[in-house]
C-alpha cells in the first residue's frame, strides 16, 4: 500500500510538468531555427545587422532560461524533495536568473536600437545616441550578459555564504526554497527587470509616437506615390509587443511576489512564464522577412518529404497487392 501511494503521488507530480516539457519542445524548435538561421549567414559571409545579432542573442538567453527553468522543475518535484541541501536548486535557480534577466536586457535593447533607427527625431541628443549605440550593437550585448552575470554572481555569494552559517531551509513549504525572503532576491529583480523594462517602454513609446505623427504628416500632404503600409506594419509590432512585455512583466511580478511573500514556486505560472517568449519568437519570425522565408521554405521541405513518402509508401502497397 505504501509503494502504491508513493507512485501514485510520483504520478501527480509529473502531471504540472508535463505542459513544461511540452513547453520546452516548443521553445527549442523556434528559438534553435532563429539560432541557425542567423548563425548560417553569418557563417556564410552574409549581411548580418545589429538587429539580427540581438534576435540571436535573445533566442539563446530564452532557451537557455526554459531548459534551466524545465529542469529545476523536474529535480525539485523528483529528486530533491528528501534532501536536506536546496544548494543545487539555488545554484539553478540563479543560472535561470542570469538567463532571464539578459532576455530582459537584449529585450530592452532591441527596442533601443529599433527606436534609434526607424523614428524621425534629429535632436542632437538623439542622433548622438544612434550614431553611439547602434554601430556598437555587439558591445552592449557583451555588456548585457556581464550585468547580467555579475548580479546573479552576488546573489549566489550571499545565498550560499548565509547557508552555510544558519542552514536556511524552508521544509514546511510546497517546494524547496533558500533564503527565498532575502532582500536581495528582490533588489536583483529590480535591477535586472524594473530599469530594463523602464527603457524599454519609454523607447517603445517614442517609436510609436514617431511613426503615429510621421503617418499623419504624409496623409495631411495628400502624397499617394508614398507607400504608409510598411510604417503601419511598424507599428502594429511594436504594439503587439508592448502588450507582450506588459503581460510578461505582470507575470513575472506575480511569480516573484509568490515565491518572496510565501516561498512557494508555482510550476504552471513559471510554464506560462517561459512560454510567453517562445510566442513572441514566434511573432519576430512572422515580422522578419528573411526568417519568415526561410522558415516557409523549411515547412514546404517538411511537406513534400512527408507526401513523398506517403506516395512511396502507396505505390509499395500497390505493388504487393499486385503480386
Amino acid at each position: 500500500m505504501a509503494g502504491a501511494t508513493e507512485g501514485n503521488t510520483d504520478i501527480q507530480y509529473l502531471d504540472p510538468l508535463v505542459p513544461a516539457l511540452i513547453a520546452l519542445i516548443a521553445g527549442l524548435v523556434i528559438h534553435s531555427f532563429i539560432i541557425g538561421v542567423n548563425v548560417t549567414d553569418w557563417w556564410k559571409g552574409r549581411s548580418v545587422t545589429p538587429v539580427d545579432h540581438i534576435v540571436t542573442s535573445l533566442a539563446i538567453s530564452r532557451m537557455g532560461a526554459q531548459c534551466v527553468n524545465t529542469l529545476y522543475s523536474y529535480v525539485d518535484e523528483l529528486f530533491l524533495r528528501h534532501l536536506d541541501s536546496p544548494v543545487t536548486l539555488v545554484i539553478m535557480n540563479v543560472i535561470y536568473d542570469f538567463f532571464a534577466y539578459t532576455n530582459t536586457l537584449l529585450t530592452s535593447l532591441l527596442s533601443i536600437v529599433l527606436c534609434l533607427k526607424i523614428s524621425n527625431f534629429h535632436s542632437r541628443l538623439f542622433l548622438y545616441l544612434r550614431g553611439m549605440i547602434v554601430p556598437r550593437t555587439v558591445y552592449f550585448i557583451g555588456a548585457a550578459v556581464l550585468l547580467s552575470a555579475f548580479t546573479c554572481f552576488n546573489f549566489l555569494f550571499v545565498t550560499i555564504t548565509k547557508a552555510t552559517k544558519d542552514g536556511t531551509y524552508y521544509t514546511t513549504m510546497n517546494n524547496s526554497s533558500l533564503d527565498c525572503t532575502s532582500i536581495n532576491y528582490i533588489r536583483n529583480h529590480i535591477i535586472g527587470s524594473f530599469f530594463p523594462f523602464l527603457f524599454y517602454y519609454i523607447s517603445s513609446v517614442l517609436l510609436f509616437t514617431s511613426l503615429y505623427h510621421h503617418t499623419t504628416k504624409m496623409k495631411m500632404s495628400s502624397n499617394l506615390s508614398v507607400n504608409l503600409e510598411t510604417y503601419y506594419s511598424v507599428m502594429k509590432y511594436v504594439f503587439f509587443t508592448f502588450i507582450y512585455n506588459t503581460v510578461y512583466f505582470i507575470v513575472e511580478v506575480v511569480c516573484v511576489y509568490h515565491y518572496f511573500a510565501y516561498c512557494v514556486y508555482l510550476i504552471w505560472l513559471y510554464t506560462v512564464f517561459d512560454f510567453l517568449p517562445v510566442l513572441h519568437s514566434s511573432y519576430l519570425i512572422y515580422r522578419t522577412a528573411k526568417l519568415r522565408s526561410q522558415m516557409s521554405k523549411a515547412l514546404q521541405n517538411i511537406i513534400d518529404f512527408l507526401f513523398q513518402r506517403k506516395d512511396t509508401e502507396t505505390r509499395e502497397s500497390i505493388e504487393v497487392v499486385a503480386l
